[in-house]
């Protein structure tokens, strides 16, 4: 008897406002056997919301590699195995890559299922050139290490976009201003949730602004790329 294989669907899910999930991947949730989540806590949510009872097991950074042993048994056996991140896609600064590829060596189907994106919707919304774009994800945490990444971007004519932590904001924002020099900038945070700001201006002003006031919740950066 020959066992059937399953597929790997790589799900896109809301980045804050629930209402953005897709009909697609709500059909691809309800029709899943298992659901592999950055957060359990979090996706137990989502499926709540629209009504969703399935097995949901934990696949973040630190159990990925042994998780990712485990659901590829599964699919070999014939199992429809979701994964999705906390807010929009996995592998984009989440976990799901290893998964996916454990998957595609293992020569199991993978499926795509689009979804919402802070990177998209924060160059969508900041005036900036949208095309060409480098998305870096997190600077490294350290000023030392992160000033010599921003030396190495420093010279690229494209639009830069990076993630950001509120904790950290100002000092990399200092650090963007000294090796960048002074570039037109937008902050975009909270993106599709209820206090959604965009403050677009450039970095000395950014920088100014933020003695007076904290830059709370999610934030994706906008950075104009070096003009000649």
């Amino acid at each position: 008897m020959t066992t059937m294989t399953g597929k790997l669907f790589v799900v896109g899910t809301p980045i804050g406002n629930l209402e953005d999930i897709t009909f697609r991947a709500v059909r691809v949730l309800r029709e899943a056997d298992v659901v592999a989540a950055e957060d359990t806590r979090r996706t137990s949510v989502l499926l709540a919301h629209f009504e969703i009872r399935k097995p949901l097991v934990s696949c973040h950074e630190f159990n990925e590699a042994r998780r990712s042993t485990e659901l590829l048994q599964q699919l070999r056996d014939g199992a429809r195995v979701a994964i999705v991140s906390d807010a929009g896609m996995p592998t984009l600064s989440d976990p799901g890559l290893r998964m996916v590829r454990s998957a595609l060596e293992a020569g199991i189907s993978v499926e795509i299922i689009p979804g919402p994106s802070a990177i998209t919707a924060a160059l969508a919304g900041s005036g900036l050139a949208a095309e060409p774009f480098l998305f870096y994800g997190f600077l490294p945490h350290k000023s030392a290490q992160r000033r010599k990444v921003l030396t190495k971007l420093a010279p690229l004519p494209w639009t830069l976009v990076f993630f950001e932590s509120p904790h950290r904001i100002v000092k990399s924002l200092s650090d963007l201003r000294e090796v960048l020099g002074n570039r037109r900038v937008v902050l975009a945070r909270e993106l599709t949730k209820k206090f959604e700001e965009f403050i677009r201006g450039d970095l000395d002003g950014l920088l100014k602004m933020l003695e007076n006031r904290t830059a709370k919740g999610e934030i994706t950066l906008v950075i104009e790329g070096h003009s000649k």
